[in-house]
């Protein structure tokens, strides 16, 4: 079997990292507004379960970011030492966007330890909670100015190219690009989706362990209403994101669904199997959807692939990245929609179905999966180009044979990541008694319904 060459080397241990880090940065952004949602609740309702689920979060959040540090780290030590050529020439277009992140991390940083060390220094809840505030925002504008970053490279603007050379340098133009709009809304909405649904799956789990405290019933409350809020946002925002495919990046769009001749009425195809002579078999096909995700309208004019050049085309694997993405959204819509049907309708039953709590118990499997697809998606869809019709990918990697070994180191460090974050969360909280853990935080209140 033939060794990998560098810049093959060089994605695979980059898109691994991505892979990583992407779940704990999504947790990072929006586990915090779920943390203020719950305190809020617990100070305006003057609940101490709502208390207690902010400072039950608060600790596993710390956990979480630790974690989120080190694989960030990594990404930004990869940019230099794997992809030198990109940032020798596109670095001064992006440095900005870099910059500000580390300042926002530090805000985020060092509004969290006060945060978390005085629980009981206010006679003033709400004092508390707002010490919160810059924590919410400092871990969403990391991810917006980093988000500006992955939207340069999608459509690079803010310099001008002289003799094959970057000149000219515009930091606010090339991160105020126009896929910053759609992507960081959807990166910020998928973000609070993944929280909210995880932190909905502990609770449902824990209540289908048997555990009938009103504690877990009013968390399962508080995080499927806000999934259904968040997954409906980002459900939105995806269609406006389609719409900017299609006039920004329309060989992504046609590549995606299978779009070959430039037509309006276009149908969107669902599923399916590439035939020999490129005939899509066995599809799902929705009459003018494509076009009307394009431009709203049924007459929308959809570019078809041919009109690219062969060596420019995205893979066409990633049409099912799109596919199973879009499955999981219609899901993480339903399963909450169906949870607060089924809490307004009349003369509903007491308790929730075994079946209802264990779709719940998914959601947060489901928003991992579909981010993790929505960033695959974004990256295969770009190829051959890291700067979208500037440089290709196999221009930007370095020639270095010592990719391989750091590929493996990288795996061995991930895996030990992961397994101890999931091993200290589980530890955690495992066994807890609410009442008694309420006793030991000096929470007053007790078992209420």
């Amino acid at each position: 079997m033939p060794s990998l060459d560098p810049v093959t080397l060089s994605r695979i241990l980059t898109g691994l990292t991505l892979f990583v880090h992407i779940v704990f940065a999504s947790i990072g952004v929006g586990v915090p507004m779920m943390i203020a949602l719950a305190e809020w609740r617990g100070i305006r309702k003057k609940d101490p379960h709502y208390t207690l689920l902010a400072r039950r979060w608060a600790r596993g959040f710390v956990i979480s970011v630790a974690v989120g540090v080190v694989t960030g780290t990594s990404i930004g030590l990869q940019l230099s030492l794997l992809w030198p050529t990109f940032m020798r020439v596109a670095g001064q277009a992006i440095a900005l966007p870099l910059f500000m992140e580390t300042f926002a991390f530090f805000i985020e940083a060092i509004f969290l330890g006060i945060y978390l060390y005085t629980w009981e220094r206010f006679k003033r809840p709400m004092l508390h909670l707002l010490l919160l505030i810059p924590v919410v925002i400092g871990s969403s504008a990391s991810a917006f100015f980093i988000t500006t970053l992955n939207a340069f490279m999608n459509t690079p603007q803010g310099f001008t190219l002289k003799n094959g050379v970057f000149a000219d340098f515009h930091p606010l133009v090339a991160m105020f690009n126009p896929a910053t709009p759609t992507k960081v809304s959807h990166v910020l909405a998928s973000s609070y989706t993944l929280s909210a649904g995880l932190l909905a799956g502990i609770a449902a789990f824990s209540l289908l362990r048997g555990r009938k405290d009103a504690y877990f019933k009013k968390a399962l409350k508080l995080t499927v209403t806000a999934s259904f809020v968040f997954a409906v946002s980002t459900a939105i925002i995806g269609d406006f994101s389609g719409k900017f495919l299609a006039h920004y990046q329309p060989e992504k769009l046609a590549a995606a669904e299978w779009h070959f001749e430039t037509m309006r009425k276009a149908p969107l195809i669902f599923g399916g199997v590439l035939g020999e002579n490129g005939e899509v078999k066995y599809a799902l096909e929705l009459p003018y959807a494509l076009s009307i995700l394009a431009g709203g309208t049924p007459n929308t004019n959809v570019i078809g692939l041919n009109e690219f050049p062969v060596d420019e085309r995205p893979p066409l694997l990633i049409h099912y990245m799109f596919d199973l993405k879009v499955t999981i959204g219609v899901l993480l819509v339903l399963i909450p929609f169906l949870y607060l049907l089924r809490r307004w309708l009349p003369g509903k039953s007491k308790g929730i179905p075994k079946w209802l709590l264990l779709g719940i118990v998914a959601l947060g499997p489901l928003a991992m999966t579909a981010i993790e697809l929505g960033w695959m998606f974004a990256e295969f869809g770009r190829q051959p180009w890291i700067v979208r019709g500037y440089m290709k990918v196999s221009e930007a990697a370095t020639t270095s044979q010592s990719v391989g070994p750091m590929l493996i180191l990288f795996v061995i460090l991930y895996l030990v990541l992961c397994v101890s974050c999931i091993v200290v969360l589980a530890k955690l909280f495992r066994n807890k008694n609410v009442d008694d853990e309420m006793r030991e935080l000096g929470i007053p209140g007790g078992e209420r319904k």
